[in-house]
């Protein structure tokens, strides 16, 4: 089967999905946070309106991250603009974030460039012969009990204020941004003081740490790839490389479908309201991997690339003796 031309027949834009898609997801998030602050003391309302905010807040940085790829809108300039008015609310500052996410879609699977990853990996030989704070570093890290909520609370609230590569692609958007943010927070203020400030924050954290758990999944899985070149194969980075979470529809559809994320990688100018047609109209032959909920939860023991046997493994039980091993 020719994937490449399948993939290409859902590639085509619709701007009636995509502004159902951009400002159903803006009411959403803007309801949500209304119910959630005033009825801040009820607990049966506060609690699911903070997951709906949650979830719409994850749902608009995808649909800034399709806009970063000019691929939810039919022109580019729609897709720019769109961009940039919804960063104040995903923290993410558009243009530094589209050119450091498409660096991460060259780079995908290579082991020579893992700096433009979300989440870094080691190799299992790194590990072994790593310092005792490398790994001690290394291993909270990886911790899912700290690498879910420091991580949302770095990258969303304060990596994101002054991005890498941002004297790159560009210093004044980074600032302005910024300025964006504090706008809004200054707005939130005035209309329902620090208790808006406070559930916006929360909520939005919460959104934070949905979205790390997500990234994690995205490439973290036992039979990923990873190699390097000149053996890298990219069309198999893309597809073995990235994962699908088969959570169901209404899961997809609450976070955009970025969880049909092999089908995004080799082909990202697929909207993603058409991710999930496109994935399953796949004929049986082109066996795609699906992950369960369970496997991506025991996924978060996986650590490091095993290079020797082509998979992510935990970390060792024990650390061997590398004076031994070189006397041989």
């Amino acid at each position: 089967m020719d994937l490449r031309a399948h993939t290409r027949a859902y590639a085509e834009k619709d701007n009636r999905l995509a502004f159902a898609n951009y400002l159903g997801t803006f009411a959403a998030y803007f309801g949500s946070l209304y119910f959630a602050i005033v009825y801040v003391n009820l607990w049966y309302v506060l609690v699911p309106a903070a997951v709906v905010h949650a979830f719409s807040a994850v749902r608009l940085y995808v649909l800034q991250h399709d806009m970063g790829h000019h691929s939810l809108f039919k022109t580019r300039r729609q897709n720019e603009i769109g961009g940039h008015i919804v960063s104040p609310f995903t923290f993410a500052p558009h243009e530094v974030m589209k050119q450091n996410h498409n660096a991460h879609h060259s780079y995908v699977g290579n082991l020579d460039h893992r700096e433009t990853t979300e989440i870094h990996t080691m190799t299992l030989r790194e590990w072994n012969e790593a310092g005792t704070w490398d790994r001690l570093v290394y291993r909270l890290y990886r911790n899912p009990f700290v690498l879910i909520p420091a991580g949302a609370l770095f990258t969303y609230f304060i990596r994101y204020r002054w991005p890498k590569n941002t004297m790159k692609f560009g210093p004044v958007g980074v600032i302005l941004h910024n300025v964006s943010i504090v706008c809004v927070m200054g707005i939130l203020y005035m209309l329902a003081g620090w208790t808006g400030i406070l559930v916006w924050f929360g909520a939005s954290m919460l959104g934070g740490m949905i979205g790390v758990f997500l990234v994690y999944l995205q490439h973290n899985f036992e039979d990923t790839y990873w190699d390097r070149r000149p053996d890298l194969d990219p069309q198999i980075a893309a597809l073995q490389g990235s994962s699908c979470l088969d959570f169901g529809w209404f899961f997809d559809m609450a976070v955009a479908w970025i969880t049909l994320h092999d089908i995004h990688h080799f082909n990202a100018r697929i909207p993603c309201y058409k991710l999930r047609r496109c994935h399953y109209s796949l004929p049986e032959e082109v066996a795609l991997r699906r992950i369960k909920f369970p496997e991506a939860v025991a996924a978060l023991r996986l650590k490091l690339w095993d290079e020797e046997h082509n998979r992510l493994v935990p970390f060792p039980k024990n650390r061997p003796d590398m004076s031994a091993a070189a006397a041989v």
